[in-house]
C-alpha cells in the first residue's frame, strides 16, 4: 500500500504538522493503526511533563503512586534499613544485603506426601 504525506492538526495546539509516508510506513510496521494526535513540539513537552514523574517514582507512564518509605535499624547489622512498610517493634527488620543473607522459609508446612 502506497504512502503519502498528510497534513494533520494537533490536538493540543492546533497547528498542522505533516505526517510523512516515511512515518507512515514506520507506523504500518509495527503494527500502530491510529495516527499521530500531536505535533513533535507538543509530543515531546508532553513527554517531559510525563518524565518529571509529578508524584509518581520514575516519571513515565507508570501510574502507581511513589511507595512510602520507611526507616529502620536492621536487626542484624545494625545499620539504617530503608523498607516498604512501617516496622513494628515485634517484628525483626534488615537492611537489603541482611535480608539477602537470611534463610528462605517455606510457606509450605504440609508433610512431603500432602504435595500432590
Amino acid at each position: 500500500m502506497p504512502f503519502a504525506d498528510k497534513t494533520l492538526t494537533c490536538a493540543d495546539c492546533g497547528t498542522s504538522f505533516v505526517f510523512t509516508a516515511g512515518e507512515q510506513e514506520f507506523h504500518a510496521t509495527k503494527g500502530f493503526t491510529n495516527e499521530p494526535r500531536r505535533c513533535a513540539s507538543c509530543r515531546a513537552a508532553r513527554r517531559a511533563s510525563r518524565s518529571q514523574g509529578e508524584g509518581y517514582e520514575g516519571g513515565g507512564y507508570s501510574s502507581e503512586p511513589r511507595r512510602e518509605m520507611f526507616t529502620a535499624v536492621c536487626a542484624s547489622c545494625g545499620n539504617e534499613a530503608r523498607v516498604p512498610f512501617e516496622p513494628r517493634l515485634d517484628k525483626p527488620v534488615y537492611c537489603s544485603d541482611c535480608f539477602r543473607s537470611q534463610p528462605r522459609q517455606s510457606s509450605y508446612s504440609g508433610s512431603r506426601g500432602d504435595r500432590w
